[in-house]
């Protein structure tokens, strides 16, 4: 049976499954369609969730954020001194980054970098968005191909800067017409919701020269599609 957005929404009211966690930190895997904070458009979110996790005890809080329809993995600090100390690795770029997206469009070449600025513009008529442009902020992004389909891909991202969007527009820069499937702001939405998915963390432990590592699992939506069944 095909999956549809709503059903993807519905199963984000549950506690999103723990994918690793140590005294400092937990990783979950966020579902897509679940925002990471509440908003105007998102009065249901994460943040109401994370209790849920430490019944008793403070919450955890979120070390960075995900884009609420990008699923995968999220760090969350479970106390303030993982937090300031997280924040710092993420800042500092010592934090190992892997996202999978599914690509229209895809390129010929197997691989290469992204380096090109992101400036964050607003219009009246669209609303705000971000778009590549040399007096925004640095940004540079790895990536390689893992599985084609017709005009389709299955890419690997390794943002090696943590700008708002930075994978789905750099993305767009790969070749003519290339977008993330799904995405309804720099492409066209789909019923499956859009196909980006966080799928590794590596950060240091607080206090420690000790590297954590998480992955997530291949999420349903792209298996539908036929991408990434056998891992990687």
């Amino acid at each position: 049976m095909r999956l549809n957005v709503w059903q993807l929404m519905d199963a984000s009211t549950q506690l999103p499954p723990i994918l690793a966690e140590g005294r400092n930190w937990l990783v979950i895997d966020k579902p897509a369609g679940l925002a990471v904070h509440p908003g105007p458009a998102t009065p249901h979110s994460l943040e109401q969730l994370l209790p849920g996790y430490a019944p008793g005890r403070p919450a955890p809080q979120p070390v960075h954020r995900l884009d609420r329809d990008t699923s995968g993995c999220l760090l969350l600090a479970r106390r303030h001194s993982a937090l300031r100390a997280l924040s710092a690795a993420f800042a500092g770029g010592e934090v190992g980054k892997t996202y999978w997206a599914v690509v229209e469009n895809a390129p010929v070449e197997e691989g290469g970098i992204v380096d090109a600025p992101l400036l964050k513009v607003s219009t009246k008529q669209d609303g705000w968005r971000i778009v590549p442009d040399d007096k925004g902020k640095p940004a540079r992004t790895r990536w390689r191909i893992l599985q084609r389909m017709g005009e389709r891909a299955l890419i690997e991202f390794r943002p090696e800067t943590g700008r708002t969007h930075q994978i789905r527009v750099h993305a767009t820069m790969l070749a003519p017409g290339a977008v993330l499937v799904g995405d309804g702001v720099y492409g066209r939405a789909d019923a499956l919701g859009m196909m980006l998915h966080a799928r590794a963390l590596a950060f240091p432990e607080p206090g420690s020269t000790e590297r954590n590592r998480a992955v997530a699992p291949v999420p349903a939506r792209f298996i539908e599609l036929g991408f990434g069944e056998e891992g990687g």
